[in-house]
Parts: structure tokens; C-alpha cells; sequence
């Protein structure tokens, strides 16, 4: 069923409900007051009526029997018995009266009393003249009280229908004003594809939900093209530079199959084979390693470590690659609370991210100075990590993320630029922060920040 005749049935249902419990209200309202009302006027005629009885003065007994007569409006059938109370249970019964003895028994226990039995009321009530008690009980048909009834009954049947109908339009109505604009949402979307992922919804300036969707919704579009862009990217830059080495591999090795060649040329061709396989090889690696973060830059932490050991570690890594470094591990202000240096994380990968962003400083800075500052405390993890190499430009910082990407300064750097942008997924994965500031020809800084709210968060595999 369409959503748009839910909300009509709904809307229907909900206002047929609600049409009924009112029109319940009023009529019980309606026939109590009738009720009342009509009881109200036995009861005078039941205190006439024992004055009458009673009276010992005959002028006074014609009176009240003309005051009933004219001063009273007649009621339909009316009739009135008086019977005798002998003593506190026992009463003389009439035998015209055919009433429940639950209706005596409460005018003896309460002095008053009154049923309906078929349209026809009985009032009764005890009245003390001269000394005797008797029961005095008044009955009439209220007719005016159930025609009233029965005309205000129709009334409400026959408007409770009309609303009923007028329910059925105003709910196709909201149903309409509702869906409509959805329904416009999901005609553009449909016609919104990974081709054209550049089309937008038109912007609405209301504030409600349809807004916000619209926005949303949008605001997924813009990311969504970034990501195909970025992915395209990645893959023209990824299928170039793994390429390249191929092509010279098998170019060199046709070469050198054409004709039998001296030894010292067959040495000179095996050592760029080597050289552009080790290229493809550590191209491969690198890529292997990005896939491992996922693109997102999520992916389960497993471990749990102390961040000083894992930069001795990565100093440790360095000294192999860059024998005559001149990094500088500054750990003298880290507390001896070792859980303020304890991370969950993935060893291997954040000893990979420190290790690029490290290298980096060291590569080009041209081996020169690179301090890195450990700093801790009851809400952070931080490390500064600094250099006094060749910086990096304001126009290249924006992106400097990017898979492939390498500047005009780094150029004539040996790399893939894949190193920086692995490491902003890893640090992301733990939930950290990384931030370059850097000016040309003086340095770079990089700071890593992990928050303590952040590190509790994350999920750790026990």
C-alpha cells in the first residue's frame, strides 16, 4: 500500500475515532441532563403531592391539587402512590406498583431513590406529615426527554457521517501535502546517477524535515562526487605509476632479447630491472598498505601499546634506513603513570604512520636536524614532529592527502605520495588528528593529537 493511502486511512480512522468517542461524550452528557431534569420535576410534584395528602384543611388540599393542575406542566401518564411506613423496614406495598425491592430498600436506607424502566420514571422519597412517615412515589413517561434524545441522536449519526467525509478529502489532502514533496525528491534522485553526479535537488528554504532531506541529501551528493573524483584519481594516478615501471621492464628485457649482447650490458639491463622492480614492488606495497586502512580510514584496533615504545620503535626502523639520521626523540617531560601512555591501536600500522611522517622530515630536510616531542597528560596524546627542510607550499598544503599527489618542491624527491596520505587514514583510524603547518624554505611542523574521550571509545579486541 502506497504511503499516500496510509496517511488517508490513517487520518480517516483517526478522525472517525475520535468523531465517535465525542459524539459518546455528548449524547451520555445530553441524556444525564435530561435525566436530571426530569427527575427534578417528579420530585417537586412527589412533595406537592404529600402536602396534598395530608392536609387536614380542605382549602389547602384544593389548593395544592389546583396548584398541580394548573401551575404544574402535565407529564405523560402521570400517576402518584403514597404508602405507609409502618415502622423502620416494613412499608405498605401496592400492588399496582411493580418495582425491584432493591428500589425500596435504597429510599428506605437513603430517604430517596429513582429508576427507569422502559421510558418510564418511578420517584420515590419519604416525606414525615404529622408524626407518620410515608413513601411517596411519582411516575411519568418523559416523552419530551426520548424524542429529544432520539433527534439529538440522529443529529450526531448524520454529522458524524458528513465529518467522516469530510475526514476522507482532508486526508487525501494532507496525504498530498505530505508525499508530494517526497515524491519530488525521489523523481530528481532517480534521475541522478554516477554519471551525472553533479545534479543537485533544488534547494527549498523552509526549515522542516523536507528541508533538512533535501540538504542532506545533498550534502551525501557533494561527498559522494568527491569520492568517485577521488577514486578516479587514484586510479588513473595508481594504473600510470604502476605502469611505468612495467613498460620499462618489458622494454628493457625486448631489448636485450633482440641480439646476444656483451656481459657488462647484460649487467647494466638486470640492475634497471632491478631497479624498476624494486620500484613496482615497494609501489605495490605502499598501495597494499593504504587498501588496509579502507577508504574511509576505519578498520578494527587490536592492540594496546605504550606510544613511547612505539616511537622508539620507528626510531629503531630509521636507523637501518637512515643510518646517519639526526632525529631527536625528546622524552624527558612523558609522566611515570604508564596508563597516560598506553593507545589501543594497530601496532604495525601506527608504527608505519609515525614511520612515513618521520622519514619524510628526515628526506626533506636533507638528513638535517628532526625533533620529535612526546607530550601527555590526563586528556591528550600529542607528538610534534619538526624539521628545518625545505617546507612545503600554501597552495600545495590543501593537497597534500591526496594519493599521488607531489608537489613542485618534492619533485626532485625520490616517492609516490602515498606516504603522507596513508598516514592521515591510519592516525583517522585511531580516532587521532593530524595537522601540517609549514613555510617554505624554513620547515614543517606535524602535529598528532589523540584525545583521551576518543581513546576510551575505541573498540579494542580482547
Amino acid at each position: 500500500m502506497q504511503i499516500r493511502k496510509k496517511i488517508t486511512i490513517t487520518y480517516i480512522a483517526l478522525s472517525g475515532f475520535s468523531t465517535l468517542l465525542l459524539c459518546i461524550v455528548i449524547f451520555s452528557l445530553f441524556k444525564q441532563n435530561n435525566q436530571y431534569y426530569f427527575i427534578k420535576r417528579l420530585q417537586d410534584r412527589a412533595k406537592i403531592a404529600s402536602s396534598a395528602y395530608y392536609q387536614k384543611n380542605h382549602e389547602y388540599k384544593d389548593y395544592f391539587k389546583d396548584f398541580r393542575k394548573k401551575g404544574l406542566e402535565e407529564l405523560v401518564e402521570e400517576k402518584d402512590f403514597i404508602l405507609r411506613v409502618n415502622s423502620k423496614n416494613t412499608f405498605e406495598y401496592n400492588t399496582d406498583l411493580h418495582l425491584p425491592s432493591e428500589f425500596y430498600n435504597t429510599i428506605m436506607k437513603k430517604g430517596s431513590s429513582w429508576i427507569e424502566e422502559n421510558h418510564r420514571y418511578y420517584y420515590g422519597q419519604i416525606f414525615n406529615e404529622g408524626n407518620q412517615k410515608h413513601i411517596v412515589i411519582v411516575t411519568a413517561i418523559d416523552r419530551r426527554g426520548n424524542t429529544s434524545t432520539i433527534y439529538i441522536l440522529q443529529i450526531l449519526i448524520i454529522g458524524g457521517i458528513g465529518f467522516i467525509v469530510l475526514a476522507y478529502f482532508f486526508g487525501k489532502f494532507l496525504a498530498r501535502r505530505i508525499i508530494d514533496p517526497i515524491a519530488r525528491i525521489t523523481n530528481e534522485v532517480h534521475r541522478i546517477s554516477a554519471s551525472n553526479l553533479h545534479n543537485r535537488l533544488a534547494d527549498t528554504d523552509g526549515k522542516d524535515e523536507i528541508s533538512d532531506l533535501t540538504k542532506t541529501f545533498n550534502d551525501m551528493l557533494d561527498r559522494l562526487e568527491t569520492s568517485f573524483e577521488i577514486q578516479a584519481n587514484f586510479i588513473n594516478n595508481a594504473s600510470h605509476e604502476l605502469k611505468t615501471p612495467i613498460t620499462t621492464i618489458i622494454a628493457e628485457t625486448e631489448i636485450m632479447l633482440l641480439k646476444e649482447r656483451e656481459t657488462e650490458e647484460y649487467i647494466n639491463s638486470l640492475e634497471n630491472i632491478n631497479r624498476q622492480a624494486s620500484k613496482l614492488g615497494n609501489l605495490t606495497e605502499s598501495l597494499l598498505k593504504l587498501t588496509q586502512t579502507g577508504y574511509d580510514g576505519t578498520k578494527q584496533v587490536l592492540d594496546v601499546a605504550r606510544i613511547d615504545e612505539i616511537l622508539l620503535e620507528v626510531k629503531a626502523f630509521i636507523d637501518t634506513l637512515f643510518p646517519d639520521n639526526r632525529v631527536n626523540i625528546k622524552l624527558n617531560t612523558i609522566p611515570e603513570d604508564e596508563s597516560l601512555l598506553t593507545i589501543p591501536c594497530n601496532i604495525p600500522l601506527l608504527e608505519l604512520a609515525l614511520n612515513n611522517i618521520i622519514s619524510n622530515a628526515v628526506k626533506y630536510s636533507d638528513n638535517n636536524e628532526v625533533f620529535v616531542n612526546l607530550s601527555v597528560d590526563n586528556s591528550i596524546i600529542k607528538i610534534a614532529i619538526t624539521d628545518i627542510g625545505i617546507g612545503i607550499p600554501p597552495e600545495d598544503i590543501p593537497y597534500l592527502y591526496e594519493p599521488f599527489f607531489r608537489g613542485k618542491i618534492a619533485s626532485k624527491y625520490n616517492g609516490y605520495g602515498l606516504g603522507l596520505p596513508l598516514a592521515m587514514k591510519i592516525i583517522r583510524m585511531h580516532n587521532g588528528e593530524l595537522q601540517i603547518q609549514s613555510e617554505t624554505g624554513k620547515g614543517t611542523v606535524v602535529n598528532i593529537t589523540f584525545k583521551k574521550n576518543s581513546i576510551k571509545n575505541t573498540t579494542v579486541k580482547s
